[in-house]
This record gives structure tokens, sequence and C-alpha cells, in this order.
């Protein structure tokens, strides 16, 4: 979920994209939670990343500071985390949690988890990538494995998950295979999820202007087909088949989302909520039938306090489709 995606995407590239597709409104809340949250009012904090646990807890992380702050979807101002460990950070990026609470974070060429009360249990360092010096964007923690996506070199790094324990940090999948004539150090690797079985990747390309598809069993590689959208977003969320997505420049600022077919290799884009609550949005999480975008102010950096989270209604909740039907 790489912020400055700004700066190396034209504006052409979603005109396709948004030929067609209806503006919708934003719904009134369903519930009486607050439409904002402050990440931080302290300055240079620019947010980026953003989980939201199964019982309401919210993590979002620091691309200006590295710190990472914690609240609760209850309650509209976040404090930091005290993650021991990582305080000389300059800038942290993703960060997920798993079934048990424990926070995964990456920066640079580390990813780290931490326990609820901030421990540090593990840290995992990414070696060099065939372009260089990793930069770690964005992660999906799955049943048995951590995949991870590197901005700065077509790799996606894998680290086994057996319960507790994080083995090794290594390179998984050199996606240059699915798209050979196109320039490595342009594919730009942003946002990962994965299916429920975490049979199926789906990568962000910000470079290739698309999401791909990939099989983790036998690490084949293919474009999702959106028709003749151009889809290169930053963060994303995988509900089902209902693929949340943020795009963030050459295009009104917000959230796109797609219906994907069953095999998750095609989809339509059915919504775009773009009517300018958001402030360079990166990311975005989903906790029942609401989404909670990151506003990190990137593009007019160090940006001006508050920093904050935009929450608003899942359109798909109220269409009464099968993403509906369950929580996160």
């Amino acid at each position: 979920m790489r912020g400055r995606t700004f700066r190396l995407t034209s504006a052409a590239v979603f005109t396709t994209l948004l030929a067609g597709v209806t503006a919708i409104p934003a719904p009134a809340a369903a519930r009486d939670l607050p439409d904002t949250y402050v990440v931080s009012r302290a300055p240079g904090v620019l947010p980026e990343g953003i989980d939201v646990g199964r019982d309401g807890t919210l993590y979002v992380s620091s691309d200006g500071t590295g710190a990472l702050y914690r609240g609760h979807i209850g309650s509209p101002e976040l404090r930091p985390f005290e993650a021991r460990g990582i305080e000389d950070r300059p800038s942290t990026l993703g960060v997920h949690t798993d079934r048990g609470g424990r926070v995964f974070s990456v920066s640079g060429s580390e990813l780290t988890v931490h326990d609820r009360r901030g421990r540090l249990l593990v840290s995992r360092t990414a070696p060099d990538g065939p372009l260089g010096a990793p930069h770690l964007n964005d992660l999906v923690i799955t049943r048995d494995a951590v995949y991870v996506t590197d901005w700065a070199n077509p790799v996606v790094l894998r680290a086994e998950l057996h319960g507790s324990t994080l083995g090794p940090l290594e390179p998984w999948l050199d996606i240059r295979s699915a798209f050979p004539q196109f320039p490595p150090q342009f594919w730009l690797l942003n946002g990962i999820v994965a299916d429920e079985s975490g049979s199926t990747l789906l990568v962000a390309s910000n470079g290739t202007e698309a999401v791909w598809r990939v099989d983790t069993t036998t690490r084949a590689v293919n474009a999702l087909d959106l028709g003749e959208a151009s889809f290169g977003p930053d963060g994303m969320v995988l509900h089902g088949r209902t693929l949340y997505a943020v795009l963030n420049y050459g295009a009104p600022h917000g959230v796109y989302i797609a219906r994907l077919n069953e095999e998750l290799t095609a989809g339509t884009v059915t919504h775009r909520i773009t009517d300018g609550r958001f402030e360079l949005p990166t990311t975005l999480a989903r906790h029942r039938c609401r989404l909670y975008v990151v506003n990190s102010q990137l593009d007019a950096a160090p940006g001006r306090p508050p920093y904050t989270v935009s929450a608003l209604p899942d359109p798909v909740c109220a269409t009464g489709s099968p993403a509906a039907e369950s929580s996160d």
C-alpha cells in the first residue's frame, strides 16, 4: 500500500475505468459509530496502512514516523501503540492482525510481529531482490503463510506460518514471468489479498496498472480480467468474491468495488465512492458492513493535522448480495 503511487501513474490509465460506472451517494450510517477517526494530531504522521480486527480493534501505521496507532471502532480517537523494537523505523506501511490478535507490520526490509501488549515476538528480514534492497509494502496472512509484496522489486516474499512459529522471509515468486517485456523496475507491487482458503492471491501492481491472480499451489500468474477497465490499485480488501480497492491518482480519489467470478479470474467494477471526503486515500479495511479508509495526505506531505480515517457504509451490504451475508 504505497502512498506515493500518485507520482508514478498517469491520469490516462483510468479513463476506461470511469466510463459507465455510476457514482453512488454515501448512505446514512447504520449504527451510531464515528464517521471520522483521528489517528494523530502530531505533525508529520501521514497514516498509510490499516486493519480492523474481528473485535473492532483498529490499527493504523504511519509512513511519516514509522509508528503504529491503535483504537476501537467505537471511539473517534486512536492512541500510539507501544510496539517495542520498532522505535527507529522511519516508516511503516502494511499492518494486519491474525485471528489471535498478533500485529504484523512491514517497513523497509523488515517484517515484525507483536502481541497485543506491544511485545516483539519475532522479526524477519527480507534479502535483497533482483533489483537491490527490498522496500516491503503490504502483507496478507493465510492459514500457513505470510505473503509480502516488495515495492522496489517485482517479487512476492513468503514466510511459512505454523501456529506461533514464523519461518524465514524468503523470495517466493518473481512475478516478471507473467509480463516479461515490462520493465522490471516499474512493477511497483502494492496491495495483496488472499481468498479464505489461501489458494489464491490477488496482487496489485501500480506500474502495470493491473491486479494479478496467483495460484499458491502452482505459482501460475494471470492478470485479473476486469473487461476494459484499467485497474491499478493501492490497498485492497477481498471479502468473498467482492474486491474493494483504493485508487488515488488519475481518477477521483476513492474506493472502487468489483464483483468477481467464482474462480477470481474476472469481474466487473460495480461501485465507485468518490464524493470528496478523502485526502489521498491509500488503503482500507472492512468490518461488519463498514469501510474504513485511510486519509494519508501524502500528496501534500507532511500534511496537516489531524490525520484521519474516514468510515462509511459498505454499499454492497445494501444490495443484499452474498458479500453482505457475513461479517469480517
